[in-house]
């Protein structure tokens, strides 16, 4: 009866870790298109399924773009797994704003918004809400 209670219990929320890959995927003088992979921890005891995400990120306080993508990511129980991201940048308001980010070798990464997973096509919307101080170097990737 515990085996079957504990196999129905609300999963944990995924603990966010790092970013790491990120390269410009196509540069443009309005939008640049970028892509980086976060990397997650998973402290259920059984695996997911991941749906969707809808995420805003900032560097420094600047808003570096939103990504809205639907996905078939399995994640594995007890394990870190990669979230890979693509995102267009305003590069108006990243010039404007942030310029001297990109020459530190640290910044702070805010994450907002939700990811949809799940488990036997029964999906929970969790938010997402990290701001840490992330080591970064942008143009020895």
């Amino acid at each position: 009866m515990l085996l079957v209670l504990a196999s129905c219990s609300a999963p944990k929320e995924l603990e966010y870790r790092e970013f790491r890959n990120f390269t410009v995927q196509k540069i443009g003088f309005s939008t640049t298109a970028v892509k980086m992979d976060m990397i997650y921890f998973n402290p259920n005891n059984f695996g997911l399924q991941l749906k969707r995400t809808e995420l805003d990120i900032f560097v420094n306080g600047v808003l570096l773009g939103h990504s809205s993508q639907d996905y078939q990511v399995t994640i594995p129980k007890k394990e870190q797994f990669i979230i890979p991201i693509t995102m267009d940048v305003d590069m108006k308001n990243l010039i404007k704003n942030s310029l001297v980010s990109f020459f530190n070798k640290e910044v702070t990464v805010k994450a907002t918004g939700s990811i949809k997973v799940g488990k036997a096509n029964v999906f929970m919307s969790f938010p997402v809400m990290y701001e840490g101080i992330q080591a970064v170097n942008f143009f020895n990737q």
